[in-house]
C-alpha cells in the first residue's frame, strides 16, 4: 500500500502536449491585454454531471455573477474532459484527481486550484446480483469494469492490492460509465467500480463490495478537483479568484441548506431530491478555509500534504506504466497553487 495521505485516481496516459494558446472560442478570446482587472470575452468551463459545488454554481448562475462575462459550460464524460483542456477548448476543468495528476505529469501547463470533494460512499465496487461475489476474494476469474480515466480505476487497483489480488487474476475492462450501466442491464458484467449516479443504478441489480470511504480508512483517498490553464490564469487572475468565489459560495449554501440544494440539483439532473441528497452527502465538501489547511492545499508559503499525495499518485501511475518517465517531484509539487483561494480569503 502506498504511504501517506492520498487523494488520487488512476487515468489512462495522455500524450505530452505543449500549452495551448487561447483564442476565438478556445479559452474565450481576450478582449484586453490581460492582467489585474482584465476580462476575456467568454470563459469556458468543462464539467461533469456530478452533484457538487460546481454544479450548484452552474445552476444558480454564480459564475456569470462573479466573473461578469458570459460563461460557456461544457459537459464531458470523464475520459474526454482532459483532452478538451489540452486542446485549449476550456479554461477550467473539473475531473478526478489522478486525471489531473496524469495530465500534469505528461506536461500539461495547468495548476490545481480547488478540491471539490473528498470521495466517500459515492464511489463503490458493486457486484452483479446473479453472481456469487460477496467479497473481494470472490473477484478472481471475474469480469470487472471501470473507466480507466476515473478515480474508480485507481480505487479498484488499490483495493486489489490491499486484498492481495493480482490484477491478472481478473478480466479488467475499460468502459465509460454509460457503457457500464448498459452492460449491467444486459448482465454482461460480474462487477464494476463506479461513481454516482452509476452506483445507485448498479445497486438496483447488485450489492456493494467495497466503497471509497472504506479505502480511505486504509489511506487510499480520492478527490474531484479543479484545474485551470496557466496561460489563462496568468492573463486573467481575477477570473480564477472569481471561480473560487462562486464554488465557495455554492458550498456554503449546501452546508446551510442541503435539502434545498438537493432539490435544485435533483430537478436539474432529473433525479429525485432524495437521491441527489444521498449522492451529495456521499463525499466531504471543503470550504475555502479548509482548502488552505496543512492536510490539503496549504498556502503559497507552505504547500500542504496534498502535494505529497500528488507525488505518490504520480509514482503509482509510473509503476502502472501510465507514465513513460519517472515523475519529477518538484515539478509535481508545483502543480498545487493555493494563491487564488488565498486571494479570496483576503477579501473576506
Amino acid at each position: 500500500m502506498k504511504k501517506g495521505f492520498r487523494f488520487a485516481a488512476l487515468l489512462l496516459a495522455c500524450a505530452l502536449l505543449t500549452a495551448c494558446a487561447s483564442s476565438g472560442n478556445g479559452g474565450g478570446g481576450a478582449a484586453t491585454n490581460g492582467g489585474e482587472g482584465a476580462k476575456p470575452k467568454q470563459v469556458n468551463i468543462g464539467t461533469q454531471q456530478l452533484p457538487n459545488d460546481e454544479m450548484i454554481a452552474i445552476v444558480k448562475g454564480y459564475f456569470e455573477e462573479e466573473m461578469g462575462v458570459p460563461v460557456n459550460v461544457m459537459s464531458f464524460e470523464a475520459g474526454d474532459i482532459r483532452n478538451a483542456m489540452m486542446a485549449g477548448e476550456i479554461d477550467f476543468a473539473m475531473l478526478g484527481s489522478s486525471s489531473a495528476i496524469l495530465g500534469r505529469a505528461n506536461g500539461m501547463d495547468v495548476s490545481l486550484i480547488w478540491i471539490h470533494e473528498v470521495i466517500g460512499v459515492s464511489e463503490q465496487l458493486v457486484a452483479y446480483e446473479a453472481t456469487e461475489i460477496n467479497s473481494m476474494d470472490d473477484l478472481r476469474g471475474k469480469k470487472v469494469a471501470a473507466a480507466f480515466t476515473s478515480t474508480a480505476h485507481y480505487s479498484l487497483l488499490n483495493a486489489l492490492k490491499l486484498y492481495g489480488i493480482d490484477e491478472k487474476e481478473i478480466t479488467l475492462l475499460d468502459m465509460q460509465q454509460p457503457d457500464i450501466i448498459a452492460a449491467w442491464e444486459r448482465g454482461d458484467l460480474d462487477a464494476a467500480y463506479v461513481w454516482e449516479p452509476g452506483v445507485s443504478a448498479l445497486l438496483q441489480k447488485g450489492r456493494t463490495i467495497v466503497t471509497s470511504e472504506e479505502l480511505a480508512s486504509e489511506g487510499v483517498l480520492t478527490t474531484n478537483v479543479e484545474m485551470v490553464r496557466n496561460e489563462f490564469a496568468a492573463q486573467y487572475p481575477d477570473m480564477v479568484t472569481a471561480y473560487i468565489r462562486a464554488v465557495n459560495r455554492a458550498g456554503a449554501e449546501f452546508r446551510e441548506d442541503p435539502e434545498a440544494c438537493a432539490a435544485l440539483l435533483g430537478e436539474y439532473m432529473h433525479i429525485s431530491a432524495e437521491e441527489a441528497l444521498m449522492q451529495m452527502r456521499g463525499s466531504i465538501w471543503l470550504s475555502a478555509e479548509d482548502q488552505i489547511l496543512p492536510a490539503y492545499l496549504g498556502t503559497t508559503e507552505q504547500i500542504g500534504d496534498y502535494a505529497e499525495s500528488v507525488i505518490d499518485t504520480a509514482e503509482f501511475l509510473y509503476e502502472q506504466q501510465s507514465l513513460k518517465q519517472k515523475p519529477d517531484h518538484d515539478y509535481m509539487r508545483a502543480f498545487i497553487d493555493p494563491q487564488f483561494v488565498e486571494a479570496l480569503l483576503k477579501e473576506e
